[in-house]
């Protein structure tokens, strides 16, 4: 497995709704950066959509990566045929082998049934173009309904995005997610988090850290999936609190996206 960066690893860099930094992280920073630590796999996500780029912008995206030795991965939010049509073409001018998508939209919430109709649509465009379309589990699908949807649609052309800590939000940990969604997973977006109960002892708080530092055992997960021989690439997230200024929060977040790319090259040798 290949280590690689998200525009997710710098959310507060790009910009958080409420919080825009003054000089927002572009595609190109975010590249070069990940070139400066010897990391060879990006993925763009709907923080940093591809398709707000002219095509001459698209293309002169490609000849950085591809000047610097760095693969693109396709990511995108909302699954309806036009979107992820429109995606699957963007996909396939950066060489992406999967599109990673998020199922749901502020405004956009299809039932299990809509998604396998919507999936199996789209299923004669992915199998043209070569492409794995890459289930995210995002909070509301529990692991039990993503593998019913990837055996009702196609387990060669859609497979599972696997975020270490999004399925809290479905009342699932990662061990348990794991054992349902560990051999569909084609990516593995690695998230570390701390879980500590509240001082006044009703409730616990969920707060990210640096990779290495949190609740998340990272090697057993690497080693679960080797042995399914389809997960190539890690990709790393990183939650971070917000600090008292923006500028903080960005600089706060840069600290734990480079303490996380360590951690993570000494669990991926």
């Amino acid at each position: 497995m290949q280590a690689g960066l998200s525009t997710y690893s710098f959310p507060w860099a790009i910009g958080v709704e409420g919080y825009k930094p003054s000089s927002p992280l572009s595609a190109e920073g975010l590249l070069q950066f990940a070139a400066t630590h010897n990391l060879h796999y990006v993925q763009f996500g709907d923080n940093m959509p591809l398709h707000s780029l002219s095509e001459e912008e698209q293309s002169n995206l490609k000849a950085i990566a591809e000047k610097l030795q760095i693969n693109i991965e396709v990511g995108t939010r909302r699954l309806t045929v036009d979107n992820i049509t429109l995606y699957l073409a963007i996909a396939q001018k950066f060489n992406s082998s999967f599109l990673r998508v998020v199922i749901d939209d502020a405004d956009f919430h299809p039932n299990e049934h809509e998604v396998i109709d919507t999936i199996r649509t789209l299923l004669p465009k992915l199998e043209e173009k070569g492409i794995v379309l890459a289930v995210e589990n995002h909070d509301r699908f529990p692991a039990t309904t993503l593998q019913k949807i990837i055996e009702q649609t196609s387990p060669q052309y859609v497979g599972i995005c696997l975020d270490t800590a999004n399925s809290i939000g479905a009342n699932e940990g990662i061990n348990e997610v794991l054992q349902v969604l560990g051999e569909y997973t084609i990516n593995l977006h690695l998230k570390d988090f701390t879980i500590r109960r509240l001082p006044h002892k009703m409730g616990f708080l969920i707060e990210g850290c640096a990779a290495g530092d949190g609740a998340l055992n990272g090697p057993a997960i690497i080693r679960q999936l080797k042995t399914y021989k389809k997960c190539k690439t890690v990709t790393l997230e990183v939650w971070s609190s917000p600090e008292a200024t923006t500028a903080q929060s960005i600089a706060r977040e840069k600290q734990l996206v480079e303490s996380s790319i360590n951690y993570l090259k000494t669990i991926l040798l």
